[in-house]
């Protein structure tokens, strides 16, 4: 017996056939005139896994990368040509998500802060695509391949909001457990912890770990985010076993707030996280 989805993914709309279109043109333009993903990263000022990911199609070509990397390539306005259509997909992209998680994410996109705290795996916005692919893997019940492939690429979609400009404010407590599961495997957790180092260099992003030696804690009942979309009050969500809840109510926001502000008081700041994650890669 399958199981039943609601969801209407990037697959059903046509838009991961765009992006795998584009992610093709890319590659072919790019090894063109000769040059390595990492030369067009540093060029495009991006990174050599988006330009990888991109050239996969699982990650979304921003138009302003397009427009950039048309005049790197000399591709002759072809990937500028396809800037409306990026556009376009992008608005439907904000409906493809499962109903019950369509409100969050619409709220996600909008946001001007973002604040996260994880207890059980790393956080979605953080996740590379094979710690992804192993959490969707694992789950029970099994999801068959084109599930997981599907909500892989969905997921990967939303990092994107580390891209706009201006920026987002993030910060992203998590628990030292976390870092320490070698969810699908050692060489998938240690390229996951180079992700963390990655992210958590960014000047808008604030990474902290909460450390498993402390003897107190504010929030035992388990993860939440909070969210400030544009224009609009901060909110709080929280999510368990497929039971979403987008929490709008001032008086219910403002606990998840000061449960979050103790939180990042008790972990490792975020000079002192990076540096246990380099120790756990054996990089310090």
């Amino acid at each position: 017996m399958t199981e039943e989805r609601p969801e209407r993914p990037a697959e059903v709309d046509g838009t991961a056939h765009l992006f795998s279109a584009l992610g093709k043109q890319i590659k072919v333009l790019r090894e063109n005139a000769s040059m390595s993903q990492r030369e067009l990263g540093v060029a495009a000022h991006c990174g050599e896994d988006l330009i990888s990911a991109m050239e996969r199609g699982v990650r979304t070509p921003q138009p302003d990368f397009l427009v950039r990397a048309d005049e790197l390539l000399s591709a002759g306005d072809v990937l500028k040509a396809a800037v409306e259509d990026v556009r376009e997909a992008q608005a439907k992209a904000r409906t493809r998500h499962p109903d019950w998680f369509r409100d969050y994410a619409r709220a996600e996109a909008e946001a001007v802060a973002l604040h996260d705290y994880s207890n059980q795996a790393v956080p979605g916005l953080l996740q590379t695509e094979e710690y992804a692919r192993a959490i969707f893997t694992q789950r029970r019940p099994l999801l068959d391949e084109e599930t997981i492939e599907k909500r892989v690429a969905d997921r990967l979609a939303r990092q994107q909001i580390f891209e706009r400009w201006p920026a987002p404010t993030f910060s992203f407590v998590l628990e030292e457990a976390v870092l320490k599961r070698p969810i699908g495997g050692r060489t998938v957790n240690e390229n996951q912890l180079r992700r963390l180092l990655r992210v958590g260099r960014l000047r808008t992003v604030e990474l902290q770990v909460m450390p498993l030696d402390r003897e107190e804690h504010p929030s035992l009942d388990g993860a939440f985010i909070l969210l400030t979309p544009k224009g609009r009050q901060q909110v709080a969500y929280t999510e368990i076993y497929g039971h979403p809840r987008l929490i709008t109510d001032a008086e219910e926001v403002r606990v998840f707030t000061e449960r979050y502000g103790i939180i990042r008081a008790q972990a490792l700041t975020p000079r002192e996280s990076l540096s246990l994650v380099e120790k756990m890669l054996g990089e310090r």
